[in-house]
């Protein structure tokens, strides 16, 4: 060996010497004096949650009981004028020195034994508040971008830094009281061995016995635990008092595989599954709906701006699997992204997957030849009206061998057919010639079926069911406005709620609907013919009248086959919202002026399509008269009957004023009345958005107004005709 060599070696030997001297000088002055470091670290966090979080934070005392772990004792936390949150007796904590030189934190020994965890809700106050406590942000850093992938990795690191080697708990409760509602979970006992998790969970006492056991591992990354009940299923009775939710299951499973940080994106993988979901709410489905197995192989994706589902992801119901992207990217602009696609499958699995419960007309139907499923949405929150949105089944062969629940055939033939107005039955009405008010297609005046092909759907004889341009001008125009303003239903899905399924009123309802009327479509079960003919004849027209037949004959004394252009706009312009039809009168007989710009708007479309002639006098506007045994009913006027569709724009009494939760969601949004309930969508159906709209908007009541007034209005009212009529020029 050379000179020089042993030279260095001897240097190197000595420094690597004189540092482990140095760090053991160092380990036994930081030894010596840990107890002054700990009290001083835990006062420092004492004072950081009481100025930042006005938490109140106490024990009886902190110590040391091994070379890293710290025992406490009676640790109680108080928000400031809010009831106690956590209270616990004995709390022990270890944690493994050597990742906090590279600034992570690693437990590896928790125990905390007989405590409390109390969340509390009373009217709009919590203990809980604090967490949304908004800090004062400097104004340059709040400028700054976030990069998500970085906060999601640390968020991720120091959760899985919080799972011990060593785990102990025992007696330890959470507890959550809300108003006169209560539901407690008991950890009786919770212990780690050698990384796997076995607990016992007592809820609301002796209720039930819950488990959560499995495999976890914080410093690999890795976790697969199953959540399952003694005896009987998981269940929390909360649930239903709160939101009105029954939700029942017997297992659940989770799996955290990997996590990995590549090319600026953070990766977590994983799985999740479901065994024998039962769920019930009114505003989800009429009955119980049961999911036998679903789950999901899954790959959330974070990044610097954006965060979603990977398009690796795989979805799982039953027999059918299918690939899932999701993407919300937030700047520089907030992007929605959402794709589901499946391979061509058996169309059998297709239904048979199915939860039970969810579509009652289908349940049980046999079908042959296989299809495949699209769905794909792009939405750039700074250009809404250029969305992207399409979505079909894709059919290879086939074809309905046997019906379910349901004959959707039985509409080629006389049938009975019962409206239902907020779940109860109205009255049977034959649909056929045997009712005298029953009318023919051919039967009824072709301005009456061209007004409401031109304002309902005018491209029906065209389509397959769907308009797709439709859907997508109702997401841009309902993202607009930030509420749930127009919709997208074609005369075929208004034939398909009203004759198989209007005595529901809820979300399976609707998917439901789509699902009746492609394959009616689909496989051309019934004639459009027909169908038009029977969807004019059922539709309600006014407060119980119902047909084409009986709207004619109580509006106007009129055979459908008279009824005029004015006449047949204006009940065009009623078949959202019937039940108001009688308030757009004036009391001898005449239409409102309000309604002259809509019947000027619809006509000039059917003159551009050749359905009308060109008419300077606004389309029979003037020449519509209410029978004279009806003008009796609009005085005095009185609007306190007047039912309006939309819950979402209408203040509902019981909730105006304050939020509802669930509840109130599921109530505004689906237990709506019958009239409107699925507003139409048709680009030109409708005025410039920054114009009052006379097909969506009730009328006010009538009101006594100086000359003034109504000179104004009638200006204001031909600028909006101008307007519109450059839409349609346009």
């Amino acid at each position: 060996m050379q000179p020089t060599t042993r030279r260095v070696l001897r240097i190197t030997g000595w420094s690597l010497l004189s540092l482990l001297v140095l760090t053991g000088v160092a380990t036994a002055v930081a030894f010596n004096k840990r107890e002054a470091l700990l009290r001083t670290v835990l006062e420092r966090s004492i004072q950081k949650a009481d100025r930042s979080y006005g938490l109140r934070v106490t024990m009886d005392s902190a110590r040391f009981v091994g070379p890293t772990t710290v025992a406490f004792s009676n640790v109680v936390v108080v928000p400031a004028q809010r009831d106690t949150l956590v209270r616990l007796s004995k709390v022990e904590v270890g944690v493994n020195p050597w990742p906090m030189l590279f600034g992570k934190v690693r437990l590896t020994r928790l125990l905390i034994h007989d405590g409390l965890v109390h969340a509390v809700q009373r009217d709009s106050v919590s203990n809980l508040d604090f967490l949304f406590r908004r800090k004062s942000v400097d104004s340059s850093a709040a400028r700054q971008r976030v990069n998500l992938a970085d906060v999601a990795e640390k968020l991720t690191d120091n959760l899985l830094g919080t799972i011990p080697d060593d785990l102990d708990i025992r007696n330890v409760e959470l507890r959550l009281t809300d108003d006169a509602r209560r539901v407690s979970l008991l950890a009786e006992t919770a212990l780690m061995d050698n990384e796997e998790l076995a607990s016992t969970i007592r809820v609301n006492g002796n209720e039930a016995a819950w488990h959560l056991n499995g495999h976890l591992d914080g410093s690999s990354e890795e976790a697969d635990l199953a959540l399952f009940a003694d005896n009987k299923p998981l269940e929390l009775g909360y649930l239903q008092e709160r939101f009105g939710l029954s939700l029942q299951l017997d297992r659940l499973q989770i799996q955290l595989s990997d996590v990995d940080r590549s090319g600026g994106e953070l990766q977590l993988k994983g799985a999740s599954s479901v065994q024998n979901l039962r769920l019930y709410h009114p505003a989800l489905a009429a009955d119980t709906v049961l999911v036998a197995s679903a789950g999901m192989d899954a790959v959330l994706a974070v990044g610097e701006n954006y965060i979603g589902l990977d398009s690796a992801s795989v979805l799982r119901l039953d027999k059918v699997q299918a690939r899932p992207f999701v993407r919300y990217t937030l700047s520089p602009v907030k992007i929605y992204d959402l794709v589901l696609r499946t391979d061509a499958l058996p169309a059998q699995d297709l239904f048979d997957s199915f939860p039970q419960g969810l579509f009652e007309s289908v349940e049980g139907i046999k079908v042959a030849g296989t299809l495949r499923y699209d769905f794909r949405l792009h939405l750039d929150s700074s250009q809404p009206d250029s969305v992207q949105f399409d979505a079909g089944l894709t059919p290879t062969d086939f074809r309905i061998l046997q019906f379910g629940g349901t004959d959707f055939t039985r509409l080629n033939q006389p049938f009975d057919y019962t409206p239902y107005e907020r779940g109860k039955p109205m009255r049977t009405i034959r649909v056929g010639p045997e009712n005298p008010d029953f009318t023919p297609l051919t039967g009824i005046s072709k301005n009456l079926r061209n007004a409401v092909l031109t304002a309902e759907d005018y491209t029906f004889f065209q389509h397959k069911g769907f308009n797709e341009k439709a859907f997508r001008v109702s997401i841009a125009t309902n993202f607009k406005s930030k509420s749930f303003k127009r919709g997208g239903s074609t005369i075929s899905m208004q034939l398909v709620k009203n004759a198989f399924l209007s005595r529901h009123k809820d979300l399976a309802r609707k998917v439901e609907e789509i699902l009746i009327v492609w394959l009616i479509e689909n496989q051309r079960l019934i004639p459009k013919e027909r169908m038009y003919e029977v969807y004019l004849n059922i539709i309600e027209w006014g407060r119980n009248v119902y047909g084409i037949g009986e709207a004619s004959r109580y509006y106007f004394a009129k055979n459908p086959g008279e009824l005029t252009l004015g006449e047949s706009l204006f009940l065009a312009y009623v078949v959202p919202s019937p039940k108001s039809a009688l308030n757009h009168f004036s009391s001898d007989g005449s239409l409102r002026t309000s309604l002259r710009g809509y019947f000027k708007f619809v006509g000039r479309i059917m003159t551009r399509r050749g359905l009308a002639p060109s008419d300077t006098s606004a389309y029979g506007f003037y020449g519509v008269q209410l029978r004279e045994g009806l003008r009796k009913q609009l005085f005095p006027y009185d609007t306190s009957g007047y039912e309006s569709d939309s819950l979402l724009t209408v203040p509902d009494p019981e909730t105006e004023g304050g939020g509802g939760g669930i509840n109130d969601f599921f109530r505004r949004l689906f237990n709506r009345d019958k009239e409107g309930d699925d507003e139409e969508l048709n680009p030109e159906k409708a005025p410039t958005p920054t114009t009052p709209n006379p097909i969506l908007l009730p009328e006010e009541p009538v009101t006594d107004k100086s000359k003034k007034e109504l000179r104004q209005e009638r200006r204001e009212q031909r600028q909006r005709e101008r307007e519109g009529q450059l839409k349609v020029e346009n």
